[in-house]
């Protein structure tokens, strides 16, 4: 029987997906829960798993095509596993083929050869005998394996390697190469031009002094990692934490526009942005203004592993009220961050260098940060922007107002 493999049901917010890879080919066995094919949308890359076990049958969609929610990708021949062994066996093993489809008897194969296959998860049926009377022998199951080594490698060739955008080329080349954009990457392009056509974005600057952070970062970093089961402290989450403090006094800056209509969030959605192969994705903190130090900088690092393997999911990407973007990691000094709309603003921080300042009438050294805030000017005024952004840095040189509230 057939079974139909379709497309993953997409959310409102996705309107189509393309064929990113097929990690079968029609006559290969799969098995239930089995990796078949990935999906890429503008947002992250969806698998599709099998869902019976049996042997890949015709492909509707193939790599590079365009799917709906819901259509038909290919078909799945349910409990054709079997039969799918003998038919990609070598003629040596013809003889004894059909013995081991029927599951009359195992295949001739040495005693060695047997447990060889076994502690490599090999089917024996599967490898061509090419001893006497088709019998398996110890070498014929070492090829087997080094093909199954070699299969994982071959596999991601398929698949749209990160490098293909920005090829290397050697000195004195006059060559080019053209390459399709990633949905993930003309979809950002979509929406940056968007955030600047629709929105009268503006960008203020402040700077912060990253003493006190570093200093309480510094002195509590290996208690806290012990405390909250290695989560390690970081800087993202005091800004986090300052930035949904800031949210609070300046409901606007966590607002949006629908239309004519203003939208005020009696709630704080973080979008952090993270870096990954695909491009930088904005996976969202949920409630982060109920979020303990702790709980941030777990979420984060969940997320950034999430990004590193492609398996975040498309609900952990969805909304946001405002986003934190982090150049310094990069080692940007300063940049005008793009708005991620319908959100009203963006927080960027930067690198953080010694420079020297004057304190109290004396020059000293302090680890300074630049921050830019750009926002939505039909929505946020001046002094409301600016306002946020010394909140802010006020929090950052003084952590202790997190706790007090103050």
């Amino acid at each position: 029987m057939a079974i139909e493999i379709k497309a993953p049901t997409f959310p409102e917010s996705v309107a189509d997906g393309t064929v990113a890879t097929w990690h079968k080919q029609p006559g290969d066995a799969v098995k239930r829960d089995e990796l078949i094919v990935d999906i890429e949308t503008d947002k992250v890359v969806l698998e599709v798993l099998a869902t019976a076990d049996g042997v890949l049958g015709a492909i509707v969609k193939n790599e590079g095509d365009t799917v709906l929610s819901d259509e038909v990708l290919g078909s799945i021949v349910e409990g054709g596993a079997a039969a799918a062994a003998p038919a990609a066996a070598a003629p040596a093993a013809a003889a004894a083929a059909p013995a081991a489809a029927d599951g009359e008897e195992d295949p001739i194969a040495a005693p060695a050869a047997r447990k060889l296959a076994e502690e490599n998860g090999i089917n024996i049926a599967s490898v061509a005998g090419t001893g006497k009377g088709g019998r398996v022998t110890k070498e014929d199951v070492v090829a087997a394996v080094a093909a199954k080594k070699a299969a994982p490698a071959a596999a991601p060739a398929k698949a749209p390697a990160p490098a293909a955008a920005a090829p290397v080329f050697a000195a004195g080349d006059r060559v080019e190469k053209r390459v399709p954009m990633t949905r993930l990457r003309a979809k950002v392009a979509e929406r940056l031009v968007e955030a600047q056509s629709n929105m009268a974005m503006l960008t203020t600057f402040n700077e912060v002094d990253m003493t006190e952070v570093m200093a309480l970062r510094s002195k509590y970093k290996d208690l806290f990692e012990k405390s909250h089961n290695g989560v390690r402290l970081g800087f993202m989450s005091f800004f986090v934490k300052a930035a949904t403090e800031a949210l609070k006094r300046f409901p606007a800056v966590n607002a949006s526009i629908d239309g004519s209509d203003i939208v005020y969030h009696g709630y704080a959605d973080i979008g952090v942005a993270v870096s990954s192969d695909r491009g930088l994705v904005v996976p969202v903190l949920r409630n982060a203004e109920l979020m303990s130090l702790a709980e941030i900088e777990g979420g984060i690092a969940t997320f950034g592993k999430k990004a590193r393997d492609g398996k975040l999911s498309m609900e952990e990407m969805t909304g946001g009220t405002f986003t934190i973007t982090n150049g310094g990691t990069f080692g940007s000094m300063m940049s005008t961050p793009i708005v991620n709309p319908p959100q009203a603003a963006i927080l960027g921080m930067h690198n953080i260098l010694q420079r020297p300042m004057a304190i109290n009438g004396q020059v000293v050294i302090r680890p300074m940060m630049y921050l830019a805030l750009s926002y939505d000017h039909r929505l946020i005024d001046g002094k409301e922007a600016v306002t946020f952004l010394v909140t802010i840095k006020n929090l950052l040189e003084d952590p202790a107002r997190l706790l007090l509230d103050i």
